[in-house]
């Protein structure tokens, strides 16, 4: 390569003891936390609809940014899995790190501002040892969420039993990772292997792939994934009913919604036009319109994600 490429083996990294963190075990939210004052009736529509996936063992499918483990409700995401609710989750990079580091010390979460400018941000010792369990994982075939799953579920984490990820592992659901190369704190360190990354985030890709094919009849929740979730979702649509057509089947009946913060007004089932800042929402378009458009129903919800993980799970356990 004729290009000077930086040496990371200059860092300097520190334990997470070091670190002042945002988010600690105060704010995960408990299973019979009293229910907060949210209102949108489709919560509950949704809720059925996974009820209704889970008697005929189609797929339930929740894709999620990281600020929903940030929320603090990665009990009731877990509780979702263990009553067969959720049965495949979808994460981005930094959803691990969080899940991780939770798992390990009880806080995540630091500040970008404080620590960006003393050359600090995501270089501590203990997360970057994510990089060697994924190392680890490409090595026995599995792939990255299987893998730091396996790690946490049967490492010297205090704190696991808040793990998606170790939950995963546990009850044999897939949670999948998928990454993009420079997005996430741990490829700043000197053990980060692209390769090794890049090999187990395909291998869930794959993975995310076969559980869209039994989405005929079944349920796809993304919460707060502007990119990746619309992304990946769309690729693995596409290949699910490549097959199905060539088999004279059908993957178009099935429901779709978005969580987001963000609040979309007019009709949500027609996407924005281009002269529309809006046409660049992803989930918008891809969600909630275009992969629906020959037979499934979408819906979108605005709120915080602490509150609508909270109902859902609520409304999921009425119907349950």
């Amino acid at each position: 390569m004729p290009y000077p490429i930086f040496d990371r083996n200059q860092l300097k990294l520190q334990p997470l003891q070091n670190r002042k963190h945002d988010l600690g075990l105060s704010q995960i939210l408990a299973l019979d936390s009293p229910l907060s004052t949210f209102n949108n009736p489709d919560i509950k529509t949704i809720a059925q609809r996974l009820k209704k996936a889970k008697a005929s063992q189609k797929a339930r499918m929740l894709i999620m940014g990281a600020h929903v483990i940030r929320a603090g409700v990665s009990l009731h995401v877990i509780d979702l899995m263990e009553r067969g609710l959720i049965n495949h989750i979808a994460m981005n990079g930094a959803g691990p790190i969080h899940d991780w580091e939770f798992a390990l010390i009880g806080a995540t979460t630091e500040s970008v501002a404080h620590y960006v400018r003393s050359g600090e941000f995501g270089l501590w010792q203990e997360t970057g040892k994510i990089n060697d369990v994924v190392a680890q994982a490409c090595t026995e075939e599995m792939g990255m969420g299987e893998g730091i799953g396996k790690a946490i579920y049967e490492g010297n984490f205090p704190y696991k039993h808040l793990s998606i990820l170790a939950a995963g592992y546990r009850l044999r659901i897939p949670v999948t990772v998928h990454i993009g190369i420079g997005y996430d704190i741990i490829h700043e360190h000197p053990n980060c292997d692209g390769a090794k990354l890049g090999q187990a985030s395909y291998t869930d890709f794959l993975c995310f792939a076969q559980t869209i094919t039994d989405l005929e009849g079944g349920v796809v929740l993304n919460f707060g994934s502007a990119v990746m979730g619309p992304e990946v979702y769309l690729k693995a649509l596409t290949m699910a009913r490549n097959v199905a057509a060539q088999h004279s089947k059908k993957i178009a009946n099935f429901t779709t919604a978005v969580f987001d913060l963000i609040p979309l007004d007019g009709d949500i089932h027609k996407q924005a036009p281009k002269s529309d800042p809006r046409y660049y929402y992803r989930p918008w378009k891809t969600i909630l319109v275009r992969t629906v458009a020959d037979g499934g129903e979408s819906f979108y919800v605005a709120g915080d994600h602490r509150h609508t993980i909270q109902h859902l799970h609520h409304h999921a356990l009425e119907t349950d």
